[in-house]
């Protein structure tokens, strides 16, 4: 009798927890059992390994060989066990020696031929192996993916027989080259482009120095998609933890992640028919939604009055927290969705300039207003209107260009860093605490505050949102303290909260 341990990693969300790959050949009747809660392309690996050992040259055992996958309440997908479970019965079966596998984690699909096929999901399992110490051999097509993990040997393989032989004392495998250098991101959209508008252009600036989530009501043809669309190009670049994050979602979301722009802010526009689950995320084996993969970038809703209410309604709890919760019969998963909400919708049904020259009937209002719930709007920092753009100063706007995307990013990028050395976070995530210590107020602020709160019937949310937006206002202006003008310039981004829309 015969045991051998190897180790890979399952996928579980976005974490990568550890799993050991038992193999005991024992006599008895042939017979090949995979254990430990494989998933129906885990049981399979049966016939996959079976061919790719024996087209490798090598001899599969006629023994009885149980393959347990430990733990066992860890459910297992996917064919990226193949690999380990070959190499478990070469080495049960004295064809292969794997003492140099003791700390290597082995990932790769194997093809009836014995070539390793690429594996999908790859990165945070590579992420958890440098955390843990080990080194990693994966399929040669996974390179791209594995050179976005610095300081993590990382041997790369194309086929069974490749593998076996470098562990027999053959060549050794060949190892993943260093990360290029990003690019930072071009932009190919410029606000500059954008006639007008300039409150929008000024609110704009501010959801973007401070992270802040921003509604935008007008007709049709104001501006609101365009301004929308242009948020990610007065953007600061993403710090590399952002970038490795958001690529972790990516990776298990089977899309490709490119080394040479991996910094670009994300923009992610889903269409008013989409459902709550493409939305949120979910599936048996629960997927990234939308929110996820805009996660450290920007979500953007056209036509916010359009999508389904229960659809809208699922973005309450990441608004707040920064993540969605999944929950499954198989099992529960946690994914990051730290986005930055930019919605923009009409007036009313009929696309009016306003809801006072609105021919609408007040039934049709009503209906259209009642698609929004209160406590999704109370968690929008950012509410103005757009009006309809004068000729005059349309024309006149192609003589005169407005302000470059380059010249506010800067601005942002400044706002942004004194943020980062005052608290260790943008402003839109100050908790309580910080809240305290970056917002204060002297006496006569307080006062001018609490009549905006009743006169708005503002809630506690809101009270603080209007504290974080006008400490973003102030950083902009380069100053200290909130004084008088940035929080009536804060509250007046809040007075949608009056109309309730």
């Amino acid at each position: 009798m015969s045991l051998t341990q190897l180790i890979t990693r399952a996928q579980l969300g976005i974490s990568a927890p550890e799993v050991c790959v038992e193999v005991h050949i024992s006599g008895g009747l042939p017979a090949f059992t995979v254990v430990g809660l494989p998933e129906t392309t885990v049981r399979e690996a049966r016939d996959r390994v079976r061919s790719a050992i024996i087209n490798s040259g090598f001899e599969f055992p006629a023994r009885r060989i149980t393959v347990n996958l430990a733990p066992a309440d860890l459910p297992k997908e996917g064919g990226r066990y193949d690999l380990s479970i070959a190499l478990g019965i070469l080495a049960a079966s004295n064809q292969v020696n794997v003492t140099t596998l003791r700390n290597v984690a082995c990932f790769g699909e194997l093809a009836l031929s014995g070539e390793c096929r690429k594996i999908e999901g790859l990165l945070p399992a590579l992420i958890a192996s440098k955390k843990a110490g080990q080194a990693v051999t994966i399929p040669d097509q996974n390179a791209p993916e594995a050179m976005l993990v610095r300081a993590l040997p990382v041997q790369l393989s194309s086929s069974l027989a490749q593998v076996c032989a470098s562990l027999n004392g053959g060549e050794p495998l060949p190892l993943a080259g260093s990360r290029p250098e990003p690019k930072l991101p071009g932009y190919r959209l410029d606000l500059a482009e954008v006639r007008g508008q300039y409150q929008a252009k000024r609110a704009l600036e501010i959801a973007a120095a401070g992270g802040h989530h921003m509604l935008m009501m007008g007709p049709p043809g104001t501006g609101k998609s365009m301004l929308a669309r242009r948020l990610n190009s007065i953007l600061p670049p993403m710090s590399e933890e952002e970038a490795m994050s958001l690529a972790s979602i990516r990776s298990i979301s089977q899309q490709p992640v490119d080394p040479h722009s991996w910094l670009e802010r994300p923009f992610q526009s889903p269409h008013h028919t989409v459902s709550g689950v493409a939305l949120a995320g979910g599936g048996g084996n629960p997927k990234p939604g939308e929110i996820s993969l805009a996660h450290n970038g920007v979500l953007f809703l056209d036509e916010l009055t359009e999508f389904r209410r229960g659809v809208i309604e699922v973005l309450r709890e990441p608004l707040e927290t920064g993540q969605i919760h999944i929950s499954r019969a198989s099992g529960k998963a946690i994914f990051p969705a730290k986005f930055q909400l930019i919605a923009a919708l009409n007036p009313c049904p009929g696309g009016c300039d306003s809801i006072k020259t609105c021919d609408c009937s007040p039934q049709q209002l009503s209906r259209y207003r009642n698609k929004l719930s209160a406590p999704l709007l109370d968690r929008i920092d950012i509410q103005i209107e757009l009006g309809r753009l004068p000729h005059d100063e349309m024309l006149g706007e192609t003589k005169r260009p407005g302000e470059t995307s380059e010249r506010v990013r800067q601005r942002v990028c400044a706002a942004r860093h004194r943020q980062l050395a005052r608290q260790g976070c943008i402003n839109a995530n100050l908790d309580n605490r910080q809240l305290i210590e970056a917002c204060r107020l002297d006496n006569r602020l307080e006062q001018i505050l609490v009549r905006a709160i009743d006169k708005l019937r503002l809630s506690a949310r809101s009270y603080h949102k209007l504290l974080k937006l006008a400490r973003t206002i102030a950083d902009l202006s380069q100053s200290d303290q909130i004084t008088e003008t940035h929080l009536a310039e804060a509250i007046s981004y809040r007075q949608r909260d009056r109309k309730r829309m």
